[in-house]
């Protein structure tokens, strides 16, 4: 092992692809050589897949980095990062592989590049196991601004399972450092609103249906609010493949915003796409916190790079975070602490995330 290089165990706690992007993220930015081994060995064709590949690609062409082992199904990997470049890079995973997933592994690397960055990522924008771009645009975008940064995101093409053939273009400058976050405070929920979608060559009538499906189901819970899911038919130019599902989004008095997703399958209807999503939103409001499950471990990375402490309040923690604590404490030195809320009623269960982050300075700015 090269001297200095940190090992890092890809197949501990989650151990799954979200290990190899705090990892290599955090790697880049802080000048830190890697091994990582044993990667994705809790899934069940472990090794590295298309998506996990084109994301370590990037991250070695952002920063002029070396990478070895870097191929389809490979369990180990080294890597070791140059200086961050700023302007246009292009990811793509040729098969439905998210393109969410690739942003993730490369924004934090771009907010301390010298100059901006467009990021042209091309893959599946709606996939499974993953983010949907419309969570990124809707739900992502508005609380990670918090942190003082800005970004853009132009949805050109949308892409479905199993062919992909969607594209996402990240536009970023750069930022000298980040500003912690408080989101302690739930505030009362203001609106609901979502979106409902086919495309390809599925009728119309399935979008309309998922949507009053959904709006059904959060009607049993929430009476006096208007609930409002458009039902939309993707143009044919816009989109690759067949698909359908949809994003419902919660908004508070505070800025906290939550969401419930769902994608459709063959053979599953309309109704139980809708009422899955609907009861996702709801489970998410329930646990009295600022964020939603699928947002809490994202926010991790910028807490532990950002100048001073942050606090987020939270429902139950996910394994996705704990992971991404784990390795963001081991690569960064910020300290976090997860404790339970004390000012919650008998029927919730919320934590807060504190954490002391680093106050990691652009150099190149």
């Amino acid at each position: 092992m090269a001297e200095g290089r940190l090992d890092i165990d890809g197949g501990i706690m989650e151990g799954g692809g979200q290990i190899l992007r705090v990892c290599t993220s955090l790697s880049c930015l802080l000048g830190l050589p890697l091994r990582v081994h044993s990667i994705r060995a809790g899934r069940s064709t472990p090794g590295l897949r298309p998506q996990h590949l084109s994301g370590l690609e990037m991250i070695r062409d952002l920063c002029n980095g070396h990478l070895e082992g870097a191929e389809i199904g490979s369990t180990e990997i080294l890597f070791t990062p140059g200086k961050i470049m700023g302007g246009t890079h292009v990811a793509d995973t040729k098969t439905a592989g998210s393109v969410c997933l690739l942003m993730q592994v490369s924004m934090p690397c771009v907010l301390f590049a010298a100059s901006p960055s467009e990021l042209h990522l091309k893959g599946g924008t709606n996939a499974e196991m993953a983010p949907q771009i419309d969570y990124t645009t809707m739900v992502f975008k508005s609380i990670v601004e918090k942190f003082s940064l800005r970004f853009d995101c132009d949805i050109k093409t949308r892409g479905y399972y199993p062919r992909g053939g969607g594209e996402i273009i990240v536009r970023m400058s750069p930022v000298k450092q980040l500003s912690p976050i408080n989101l302690t405070e739930r505030g009362a929920i203001t609106k609901i609103h979502g979106r409902a979608f086919v495309a390809g060559v599925l009728p119309y009538k399935i979008a309309k249906d998922m949507a009053t499906a959904a709006v059904k189901c959060i009607r049993k819970d929430i009476k006096d609010l208007y609930v409002n899911i458009q039902a939309v038919q993707e143009p044919k130019e816009k989109s690759v493949g067949n698909g359908n599902g949809l994003i419902i989004v919660a908004e508070t008095s505070t800025g906290c915003v939550f969401a419930g997703s769902s994608l459709g399958k063959r053979g599953v209807s309309a109704d139980k796409v809708g009422i899955e999503a609907a009861e996702m939103l709801m489970r998410n409001l329930r646990h009295g916190g600022c964020v939603d499950e699928y947002l809490q471990d994202q926010l991790i990375i910028f807490m532990a790079l950002a100048n001073g402490v942050s606090r987020v309040r939270t429902g139950a923690i996910t394994l996705h975070t704990q992971t991404a604590i784990h390795f963001a404490e081991q690569l960064t030195k910020a300290k976090f602490t997860v404790q339970k809320s004390e000012d919650q009623d008998s029927n919730t269960e919320n934590y807060i995330i504190e954490c002391e982050g680093i106050g990691m300075a652009n150099l190149n700015i």
